[in-house]
């Protein structure tokens, strides 16, 4: 990160991996501020975000001192600077590409709204599915999409589409003018610089979990052999 804030302040250097913790306290806080807490202390905090106290502490100094020794933090205060940080004080406008089981079911997730994030269309290139609406997200073209990004002032698009058509799917986003993906298809994207991509690959996941099941058996099986 670089260049300046609209302040004209210079912007901090915060580690990626910093940045991807902080949904997580932002989430925590926010769970403290839905019981009426108005102040935490760091391991509080931490316990609620499911990391030690020290990682928070270190991830926090980034953002500036917004604690006070003895007293904790001030969990409406902490939790405007993070969600500043993160730039969701503003709205955002999302479209998703895929209105398949997976681009439907994202389309119909509430949560994304209470952050900020407003997804604007579903996309797809069946076009006997462009004017239905999923959970009031309406479905449209994608032939439609340079227009409605243009329109809407869209930078960010998810990517729910099958890996095939993942990276024409991508080209065309950027094209249009989206900076920003979040990609479920499991596919590697290439994308000029300038352009951010998450993957979210939820098989990978399984294969992990399953992975640490198979170590868990493993070491069951030893430690019966052990007292046999």
């Amino acid at each position: 990160m670089s260049g300046l804030e609209a302040s004209g302040s210079p912007l901090r250097e915060i580690p990626e991996a910093t940045v991807a913790r902080l949904p997580m306290y932002l989430r925590a806080l926010n769970a403290l501020a839905d019981g009426e807490r108005l102040v935490c202390s760091s391991d509080e905090l931490a316990a609620a975000a499911g990391v030690n106290a020290a990682k928070l502490r270190k991830d926090l100094s980034y953002l500036g001192s917004y604690g006070t020794r003895g007293v904790g933090y001030d969990v409406e205060l902490l939790r405007f600077h993070i969600a500043r940080e993160i730039g969701i004080t503003q709205d955002w406008s999302v479209v998703i590409v895929g209105a398949g089981h997976l681009g439907q079911a994202l389309a119909g997730f509430s949560g994304f709204t209470s952050r900020g994030f407003e997804i604007v269309a579903l996309l797809d290139a069946d076009p006997t599915l462009a004017g239905q609406q999923i959970a009031g997200v309406p479905i449209h073209d994608f032939a439609d999409m340079p227009a409605i990004v243009a329109e809407r002032r869209v930078t960010i698009g998810v990517i729910a589409v099958p890996a095939a058509a993942a990276q024409q799917v991508t080209d065309d986003l950027v094209a249009a003018g989206v900076t920003s993906i979040l990609n479920f298809a499991p596919a590697v994207l290439s994308v000029p610089t300038g352009v951010d991509v998450r993957k979210v690959d939820l098989s990978s996941e399984l294969q992990i979990l399953a992975y640490h099941e198979s170590r868990k058996g493993a070491a069951a099986d030893n430690g019966a052999e052990a007292t046999a």
